[in-house]
């Protein structure tokens, strides 16, 4: 009985990958885009959750078409600016509903692959990254909710609601997963630079970190050589991770952000004419009503982006911070062995750049410069 209770899960207590990542996998069932099962060691397939997958997703993409021509044939919009807004945000959606149902598999594959990854990692690290993943998590999804009861108020009929509610689950979870990864694979970067840090200290103090005696130089160099040899298997491990990672999110992420500058120059447009304009056709209450609809739901885009960026943006700094320790340890190295080995590790670290990007656009603190860059561009 103790066992299995300890094994339970506890907001803000993960001690592996699966209580980690327990909440988005859970949520990503409900909404039929984890067919999965998972225990401590594998993510597989599952056949009856696949179906079930199928039919969720066959329905909404159905649902979605008819919303479509529904906006185009029966539905009379004030304005064209609105009625192209709202193609846009139904098509791009169709995609990337599509997209998850298609991509479910390689996304398995990437997930069992960052699984075996963070199983290195100690469990305080996972105590760490839960307190982040956690709150973003469950802010993030009360947000939701509440925007989604919210824009009831302004949707048009039930099928609508419906659809317009299940797209912004839908979207915000395989956001979130993304980050989820990225988070994770930022903890395995920091892992590999605290034991670097270990070993330089190690190499210059000549005081043992994992034994309990002394050692020659031989045997300590011999120490030093070892460990190198794993900290760099690990690091191409963690670059062809996010390689995949890459490959498997680009449409994703790309559709997404189309859509989320899309979404907010469109609604920021509208604001500016409901304050600007009188309109004749809604009352004072409801033309407050619609203009605080606007605000929140830019400011949860906005909100959304910047996560995404900031949480590539540190792991990227975390990468980085492995090529200057590894430069740090070659500066106080004189043994022939172990110099060479670190100049095979700078040389996979020159040739493996780790950068997240989708379809040409890298995820970094430069990220809105160039989409600023390119919108200009395209003016």
């Amino acid at each position: 009985m103790n066992k299995k209770k300890g094994k339970m899960w506890l907001l803000f207590r993960a001690t592996d990958f699966k209580s980690l990542m327990y909440p988005c996998f859970m949520f990503g069932r409900i909404l039929g885009i984890f067919p999965y099962k998972i225990d401590a060691l594998n993510i597989k397939a599952c056949k009856s959750y696949y179906i079930l997958s199928t039919i969720i997703t066959c329905t909404i993409c159905i649902s979605n078409t008819i919303v479509l021509f529904d906006i185009n044939k029966k539905i009379k919009f004030n304005s064209v600016s609105r009625l192209l807004e709202r193609n846009c945000f139904y098509i791009l959606s169709g995609f990337i509903i599509v997209i998850t149902f298609i991509l479910s598999e390689p996304r398995r594959r990437l997930l069992q692959t960052v699984l075996k990854l963070s199983s290195k990692l100690p469990q305080k690290s996972y105590q760490n990254i839960s307190r982040l993943i956690y709150a973003k998590d469950i802010f993030g999804l009360f947000f939701v909710i509440m925007l989604a009861i919210y824009n009831l108020e302004t949707q048009g009929s039930m099928i609508h609601r419906i659809i317009s509610v299940y797209i912004e689950m839908l979207v915000f979870q395989m956001d979130m997963l993304y980050m989820n990864c990225v988070c994770v694979i930022k903890a395995c970067f920091k892992q590999i630079n605290d034991s670097l840090v270990n070993l330089r200290e190690l190499m210059v103090n000549s005081e043992p970190y994992t034994l309990g005696r002394e050692m020659n130089n031989e045997e300590r160099n011999t120490v030093i050589l070892m460990e190198l040899m794993i900290l760099k298997k690990q690091h191409m491990a963690i670059s062809d991770t996010i390689q995949m990672l890459n490959k498997i999110f680009t449409l994703q992420l790309l559709f997404t952000i189309i859509r989320t500058f899309i979404f907010i120059i469109f609604n920021l447009y509208f604001y500016l004419l409901l304050r600007v304009q009188d309109s004749d056709s809604l009352s004072n209450v409801e033309k407050e009503v619609y203009c605080n609809t606007i605000i929140a739901n830019v400011t949860f885009y906005m909100i959304k982006i910047v996560w995404i960026v900031w949480a590539c943006e540190t792991s990227k700094i975390q990468a980085m911070e492995v090529k200057t320790t590894v430069i740090d340890m070659s500066n106080s190295n004189n043994d022939k062995e172990i110099e060479y080995e670190l100049e095979l590790f700078s040389l996979q670290l020159m040739h493996r750049k780790n950068i997240f990007s989708a379809k040409g656009f890298v995820i970094n603190a430069k990220f809105f410069t160039t989409v600023r860059d390119q919108s200009f561009t395209f003016v």
